[in-house]
């Protein structure tokens, strides 16, 4: 449902000719600050947490943080994190482009009881930008990232950006 009102909510603001700035712009914009942020520095020098990356598959498949684990968003599935993660109180981190799907899945986490639940404040991008290394799906360290889309993918400052067909035909035509 969140996705539904984000996606009308993103239209809206390109029709009214709103460009985020920021990453941090961006995240007070569509965020609420139920999930306590993780920056990229702290998040580098960090021990035994678990890392649930929240994009789409695709996204995951291009490039993630080291050692990550794919949830999804869309296709986020509870009863497979309790799998994983069966003890509650387990360190966990979540990110996805920016931290706005991570957002989400971190609420429901918490609604299920999960008590030590991060977000990283910029996800992939922010990470990215700051120079931090992401990872194919061999584990070899690459410069791709997916950017989601041309709009979102403004906020991507470093790295190669990748799209797809999928997300692109999301996308407003740019004039």
């Amino acid at each position: 449902m969140r996705s539904i009102f984000l996606f009308i909510l993103f239209l809206a603001l390109i029709l009214q000719g709103w460009t985020q700035s920021s990453i941090p712009d961006a995240l007070e914009m569509f965020n609420n600050g139920s999930i306590e942020y993780v920056f990229p520095k702290s998040l580098a020098g960090m021990k035994n947490i678990t890392l649930l990356d929240t994009r789409e598959k695709e996204e995951f498949e291009t490039s993630h943080l080291k050692n990550s684990i794919w949830v999804g968003h869309e296709d986020f599935n509870l009863s497979r994190v309790k799998s994983i993660l069966p003890e509650k109180d387990t360190p966990i981190v979540l990110y996805c482009s920016i931290g706005v799907r991570s957002e989400d899945i971190g609420e429901k986490l918490q609604k299920a009881g999960y008590t030590n639940v991060k977000n990283l404040h910029g996800g992939i991008f922010q990470w990215k930008n700051e120079g931090y290394p992401v990872y194919d799906l061999a584990q070899k360290e690459t410069q791709k990232v997916h950017a989601y889309s041309k709009f979102w993918g403004r906020l991507l400052t470093k790295g190669e950006k990748i799209y797809s067909n999928k997300t692109e035909s999301l996308e407003p035509k740019e004039k």
